[in-house]
């Protein structure tokens, strides 16, 4: 998927959600049930064709952002990546970890719907098997969500997102990466471990209006 072509999904679906009132959270997790922290869906959404996936969470109030309603983790898996690809950083459990993937951008979502922010965390927060930036920017067209039994405006929302945001997103991997190395540097491998202190590596501000209006959509 292009940039504009993804223009249009991210359009079309967030236009599709506001015409059913229905908008994007009351799509992933229920009206009457908002647990902090815990995954929605419980076994996360993983695409039929490519194993990418992801998953939803709310943070209690205080340890979040007073305007976010909830976040987004994406993950690539770690079979879309090339075979015998060594990680960086592998989880403590190694090869017995429960989920192999690797962890692509966080989506932060406010509470009207929209989306507000993207983020690189440290490798701990998801127990991922961490890659370097340049191997994740390669693969960033590789992401594709279109087919989870989830809310299907919500798949494609979220895959649009990241092919519109691909620069973006490339950015904020390679400034996760030097902050990790600084992290490293003072912390040895803790670097990578809540021991750290650091959860948010990298973060920027989405302004959707501005995106798509600095794009010729034809």
């Amino acid at each position: 998927m292009n940039q504009i072509e993804a223009a249009h999904t991210v359009i079309e679906t967030i236009t599709q959600m506001a015409q059913e009132q229905k908008p994007l959270m009351l799509r992933v997790v229920p009206a009457d049930e908002v647990h902090f922290w815990k995954h929605y869906p419980e076994k996360d959404a993983r695409d039929a064709n490519c194993q990418s996936r992801w998953y939803y969470h709310v943070h209690a109030n205080g340890s979040r952002d007073e305007d976010e309603h909830g976040h987004f983790h994406l993950f690539l898996h770690r079979t879309q990546l090339p075979e015998g690809l060594e990680p960086k950083v592998w989880p403590p459990q190694g090869e017995d970890a429960k989920a192999h993937v690797t962890h692509l951008i966080g989506l932060s979502i406010n509470t009207a719907g929209i989306p507000r922010a993207w983020f690189t965390v440290n490798r701990y927060v998801t127990n991922e098997f961490l890659y370097p930036a340049d191997v994740m920017i390669d693969h960033l067209p590789d992401f594709n969500v279109n087919h989870t039994k989830e809310d299907d405006l919500v798949n494609r929302f979220v895959t649009a997102m990241v092919a519109l945001y691909r620069d973006e997103i490339a950015e904020l991997l390679q400034q996760r990466d030097a902050r990790q190395d600084e992290l490293v540097n003072e912390h040895g491998d803790k670097g990578y471990e809540k021991e750290s202190g650091a959860e948010v590596l990298s973060q920027i501000p989405i302004d959707l209006d501005a995106k798509i209006s600095g794009l010729d959509l034809g």
